[in-house]
């Protein structure tokens, strides 16, 4: 039998815990801290050169860049500009003229006269004024087929073959064609308690699509008819085409369009939480993974991209923006040399040097 005393003790334990469990705690303040004791590698600068061919760094002033870039082992990095016409090409040139040796340029799409009837020309003229500006590239947003209208209000689709002229175009200009489009699978989800990227969503409603009137697999399919009439030019998906959650359907579109490669941009959150998988897709296409970030350059945020490529760590924080994608960690799927030096800069210099 329990003596008194026993007893006492006892039932102040289950008060004590059961006070402590009823603490009102909001999830926005809850940030554990992990109990793992795992090894921790710090990747000061990444095995091979880098080449940063996602970034968007026109708010930044070139030197900044320049002294991150030099910490971190970046070789060179790729702005895609977000402005169009004139400003689009002075802030090509600003970084050119900065260190031409040290930044490239990719164009950004100007669909502010889609409904002219003399848009597809205008944008070639356009086109061959980023080239003269020295552009690597050029960039189709996601509005391209959720937000676009034509003079009829409706949404311009992506196979919309009056674009046609436009991608071959490029092809001519040997200019290669980044398509960012829809976006991860949650944004297109309600935002609700069973939406694993609520917290991030909750905080940007305006990032949501669910009540957009296309699927975001048909978004993808509008796109891969693209790929497929246009096999002289090259594409670039941006964001592992938009398939970082399902990289069986990644596996197919690289399969079936030899045009086609992929950046790694803001999708290392998806990769790896699957690195098994992350780790077979590198070793499977290891010439068609181009290195980018698409986050402003910070020391720390490119040494986490390194450590997810080139170590087994477990278990730790993703580079991501102040609003952290979603409630997991990840773990390194450690790629061998001969990966690694063509993710990290080989792949990317083909496309350069075109």
């Amino acid at each position: 039998m329990k003596s008194p005393d026993q007893s006492k003790s006892e039932d102040k334990f289950v008060n004590m815990v059961t006070a402590t469990a009823d603490v009102d705690l909001r999830l926005s303040d809850f940030h554990p801290r992990s109990q793992l004791k795992t090894p921790v590698h710090d990747i000061k600068k990444p095995r091979f050169p880098v080449i940063d061919y996602h970034n968007h760094l026109d708010s930044m002033e070139p030197d900044e860049l320049l002294r991150i870039m030099d910490a971190c082992g970046v070789e060179h990095a790729v702005n895609i500009t977000m402005q169009t016409g004139q400003a689009g090409l002075d802030a090509m040139d600003r970084l050119h003229h900065a260190a031409r040796d040290r930044f490239s340029s990719i164009g950004w799409m100007d669909w502010s006269d889609v409904t002219h009837k003399d848009f597809v020309s205008r944008t070639c003229d356009r086109l061959d004024a980023m080239v003269e500006h020295e552009a690597c590239g050029i960039k189709f947003w996601k509005d391209f087929g959720l937000t676009v209208r034509g003079a009829d209000g409706e949404l311009v689709r992506i196979d919309d073959e009056r674009f046609a002229p436009i991608f071959e175009k490029a092809a001519q200009l040997r200019l290669p064609v980044m398509f960012h489009t829809a976006d991860p699978d949650a944004f297109f989800d309600p935002i609700d308690a069973e939406n694993e990227r609520y917290e991030e969503l909750a905080a940007h409603p305006d990032w949501g699509f669910s009540t957009v009137p296309v699927k975001k697999r048909d978004l993808l399919e509008q796109r891969s008819r693209i790929f497929a009439r246009h096999p002289a030019t090259t594409f670039v998906g941006a964001h592992l085409a938009g398939s970082g959650e399902d990289l069986r359907y990644l596996h197919h579109l690289l399969d079936t369009y030899p045009n086609l490669s992929v950046d790694i941009s803001a999708r290392t959150p998806e990769l790896g939480r699957q690195p098994y998988s992350a780790r077979e897709l590198f070793l499977k296409y290891p010439d068609r993974i181009l290195f980018g970030t698409d986050l402003l350059p910070e020391i720390s945020m490119y040494r986490l991209y390194y450590r997810f490529l080139e170590t087994y760590d477990e278990y730790f924080e993703y580079p991501s923006h102040a609003s952290r994608q979603g409630r997991w960690n990840i773990c390194g799927i450690s790629l061998p040399d001969d990966v690694l030096r063509k993710v990290y800069g080989d792949n990317a210099l083909k496309l350069l040097r075109r």
